[in-house]
């Protein structure tokens, strides 16, 4: 029985790419033939990768947004275990594998990502991106958009989690910037590999759907990554008017009529209200947030002297609770307070008038009072007998005729 065929450590050919070269094509002394970049995808997939050939195929092909890239021999159990993880991971959000090389875990430390998957998923300008463990720690890592890959940080992640030549590793693209790392080990061991686990642990898979519960959602509903940073200058109508939070365009969160208003209302601001809203915000809450904020606009404009100051009161508290959460409505609250100091005006005139009437009402009943009391002394005054005696005299009289004889 022939000897099964062994892999070696990976050849890289002229342009810096990784191929597989069995042990069977080594020579048995000096180095190893570069093989045709053709003959090695015919080798290896069983398909020629010449574009000429119809049967070829694409990187990035298959089902969901899985991408298979920079793959030493798919027969290995780290990279068919890799697949079975990705193959458990959430479709909504993309994934790719990557296999690890020795300039990946050596050297200079640098990770070179898909081109195909940074041109559709990742920023179009150089940022900080975090990756996260199966335990989840954070660690973070510079990305060069141009380049396509990751620096800085990359080696405190490697080292940290003892990466290996071979190792295979499955990127999840969770949050604009972040990514999930699942390790599959390319060494045998008695322990599953933590992927493995933690996608088999129902415990962790709930803490998972917890924690992408509002962004998974969001896709199945239409949100989507955004391509591109657009400044409000460059809005030309409400055509190519998004809503951008935290990396994610949330259009499809609102009806058509909050959207068409709410892109007037930052036209007259000639800005997006939303752009400092808290980073980390749940999508479906800044939606509430917009729409709640059209709300209270299109209310105000709809307010006039009858409108309950109450109804003030709570809009004016609804929009303050929104501004400590970076919303720009100090314009709304601005123009809330003008009408509420009016109103406030109002209702004092009223109160003002009340009291007056009320007053006028007790001036008219003292006057008739008065009137009475005057009138009364006036016929008091007519009696001039009484008023001519003197009360001593009076008396005298009364004792005089109370002792006089029978």
């Amino acid at each position: 029985m022939a000897e099964k065929e062994r892999w070696p450590v990976c050849s890289f050919m002229g342009d810096g790419e990784a191929v597989a070269v069995p042990h069977s094509k080594l020579k048995k002394k000096g180095r190893p033939p570069i093989p045709k970049k053709e003959n090695v995808f015919k080798e290896l997939n069983g398909v020629d990768d010449d574009p000429r050939n119809p049967q070829k195929r694409r990187k990035g092909e298959g089902t969901g947004m899985g991408i298979v890239i920079d793959a030493p021999p798919c027969n290995t159990q780290a990279y068919q275990r890799a697949k079975e993880v990705q193959a458990n991971l959430s479709p909504q959000f993309p994934t790719f594998l990557k296999s690890m090389l020795p300039s990946h875990v050596a050297g200079g430390f640098w990770l070179g990502l898909p081109k195909k998957f940074c041109n559709l998923y990742m920023p179009k300008l150089d940022t900080t991106i975090a990756l996260e463990d199966e335990t989840g720690q954070l660690y973070e890592t510079k990305y060069l958009a141009q380049k396509a890959g990751l620096s800085a940080g990359w080696r405190g992640f490697s080292i940290a989690h003892n990466l290996l030549e071979m190792d295979v590793l499955i990127f999840h693209l969770v949050q604009p910037s972040k990514f999930r790392v699942y390790i599959i080990r390319s060494q045998e061991s008695d322990e599953l590999d933590g992927a493995l686990v933690l996608l088999k642990s129902d415990g962790c898979r709930k803490q998972s759907d917890d924690q992408v519960e509002n962004t998974s959602e969001d896709f199945d509903s239409g949100i989507r990554f955004s391509e591109s940073v657009v400044s409000f200058k460059q809005v030309t109508g409400v055509e190519n008017f998004r809503i951008v939070v935290n990396g994610l365009v949330i259009d499809s969160e609102l009806s058509k009529y909050i959207r068409n208003k709410y892109y007037e209302l930052c036209c007259s601001q000639r800005s997006f209200l939303h752009d400092h809203l808290l980073e980390g915000l749940n999508t479906k809450l800044a939606a509430g947030i917009i729409s709640e904020t059209i709300n209270i606009a299109d209310a105000i404009k709809a307010s006039n002297l009858t409108t309950s100051p109450d109804s003030l009161v709570i809009w004016d508290k609804t929009l303050k609770a929104f501004e400590t959460m970076g919303m720009n409505v100090s314009f709304l609250l601005i123009r809330l307070d003008q009408l509420m100091k009016l109103a406030l005006k109002l209702k004092r005139y009223k109160e003002v008038t009340l009291e007056r009437d009320h007053a006028a009402e007790e001036l008219k009943a003292l006057e008739a009072k008065l009137l009475e009391v005057k009138q009364t002394i006036n016929r008091l005054d007519q009696e001039n007998d009484i008023q001519h005696m003197h009360p001593e005299r009076l008396e005298t009289m009364f004792q005089e005729l109370a002792d006089a004889p029978w």
